[in-house]
């Protein structure tokens, strides 16, 4: 089952009603409480954590939102997908959202092996009800989202790292937190949220959190300024750059800027022996497509590489606390889902937490459905990321064709329609099959792409498990 807010998100006549059941979370234990035993600590300032504190905080449950960096502070991730957009206008923040972004219509992907590029619009989705999303500087984004928590009533602290995380059998959960200045404070919340992204804090605390058996890539990236940008309807648009080693995000922003990054096999990225700066120029010559567009464009920030991307953990939740986001899990930021899963996981976590604080003994039942919401998206986009290299994929990407509609429902996976009613499920089957009978016309280059990408999942589970 999924989240029951998700009806919301399927109102065709883009009004939104909210029943009493889907939307309210029953104002019943909403008592504001005093000093340092709130309802629910929120561990992470960023989409997922500032999301569910506002919803909460806005139910009148007494919300702490603890954030060890200071806003606005940078975060990579900045392509939104379609379905964030009536999240934002639940949370309220649309039009500030609109206002630092970039329209984003749709993705263009370019391939080496094809002459031609090819382009997907978000309005010919099955449900053409959401046409565009928003390209954004995450640090406004994250900001506007924190700020607009502590307006829905949340008590935020900013430059609060929590050190230790304690859940006594029967009692309240006791967190303890230490600020910039050194104090050390020492809360005891009814419920605790582990919104703290990367970092993935209960995850390591509990020993859960494991890598990704079934995928392994690194990053690098940087910005840039005076790229070339395509024009009108084009110009927000994402577009995604396969190569040698991985493939390219390339994200036009409001300001002017470009980021750009590559997402590739972790042996390439370990075979660099140069600064981060000329090695990401190298790999930017390997996609002479990118390299063109980037042929007048100055590099305006620091470069950064990341290690394997791909992890997830055993368990989203437990009997006082939950993980939102990538607290819990990430695969790879191909299809720029990572604000939506985060988004989505905060509505259905504050959904469970309010069944949880308001009805004890349907807790566990709330807390499954929560962790069934939390791996629904992860399943689908997983089956593609996955095979995302491959050339059947990529031709599949490459020559789209809309035979029994499935064009439109690759569209409607792009732009994060999962989680309704748009009848996505029998039709990715068939894109499945399809997928399957063309691997087995293209034996070969399957057979080579599977190897390629074993061998490298298998390097970075040996460097895990070397002595």
């Amino acid at each position: 089952m999924l989240s029951d807010y998700a009806k919301i998100l399927q109102n065709k006549a883009g009004k939104y009603p909210m029943s009493s059941h889907e939307i309210s979370f029953h104002q019943e234990t909403g008592q504001q409480a005093a000093g340092n035993s709130p309802d629910v600590l929120v561990v992470g300032g960023g989409p997922a954590g500032s999301t569910i504190s506002a919803l909460l905080a806005g139910q009148g449950y007494d919300v702490v939102l603890l954030e060890k960096s200071h806003h606005p502070r940078f975060h990579i991730g900045e392509s939104l997908l379609p379905l964030n957009l009536p999240l934002f206008e639940r949370l309220g923040v649309e039009k500030q959202i609109a206002s630092i972004g970039i329209l984003k219509y749709g993705a263009e992907f370019v391939s080496p092996d094809h002459k031609e590029s090819s382009h997907f619009d978000f309005g010919q989705a099955l449900d053409k009800s959401f046409p565009y999303a928003y390209e954004v500087r995450r640090s406004e984004l994250d900001e506007i989202l924190f700020k607009n928590a502590i307006a829905k009533g949340a008590r935020a602290r900013e430059g609060c790292k929590v050190t230790k995380t304690e859940f006594p059998s029967g009692a309240r959960a006791v967190v303890t937190s230490q600020s910039e200045d050194g104090q050390i404070t020492r809360w005891q919340p009814r419920f605790v949220v582990d919104a703290s992204g990367r970092d993935t804090l209960l995850a390591n605390q509990f020993g859960i959190k494991q890598r990704n058996k079934k995928h392994a890539s690194a990053a690098i990236f940087g910005h840039f300024e005076g790229a070339e940008r395509r024009t009108g309807k084009e110009e927000g648009n994402i577009t995604l750059f396969w190569f040698e080693h991985g493939w390219f995000w390339y994200i036009p922003l409001a300001d002017g800027s470009v980021s750009v990054g590559a997402v590739c096999w972790p042996y390439y990225l370990k075979s660099r022996k140069v600064a981060k700066e000329q090695f990401f120029s190298d790999t930017i010559t390997l996609c002479p497509p990118l390299a063109e567009r980037l042929q007048t464009a100055k590099l305006v920030s620091p470069v950064t590489a990341t290690g394997n991307f791909s992890y997830t953990s055993s368990r989203s939740s437990g009997p006082n606390y939950l993980m939102l986001g990538d607290a819990f899990s990430f695969i790879d930021p191909v299809f720029s889902t990572g604000v939506l899963l985060a988004m989505n996981s905060a509505f259905a976590g504050a959904e469970a937490i309010n069944e949880c604080l308001r009805n004890p003994a349907m807790a566990s039942r709330a807390l499954k459905k929560f962790d069934q919401t939390s791996r629904h998206g992860l399943k689908i986009f997983s089956w593609i990321i996955y095979r995302m290299t491959t050339p059947v994929m990529r031709n599949l990407f490459m020559q789209p064709s809309n035979k029994f509609r499935l064009q439109e429902t690759l569209l409607s996976v792009l732009a994060g329609d999962l989680f309704g009613d748009t009848p996505v499920q029998f039709r990715l089957m068939l894109f499945k099959i399809i997928y399957y009978l063309q691997s087995m016309v293209m034996f070969k280059e399957s057979y080579r792409a599977w190897l390629c990408r074993k061998r490298s999942i298998q390097e970075v589970v040996g460097e895990l498990t070397a002595p």
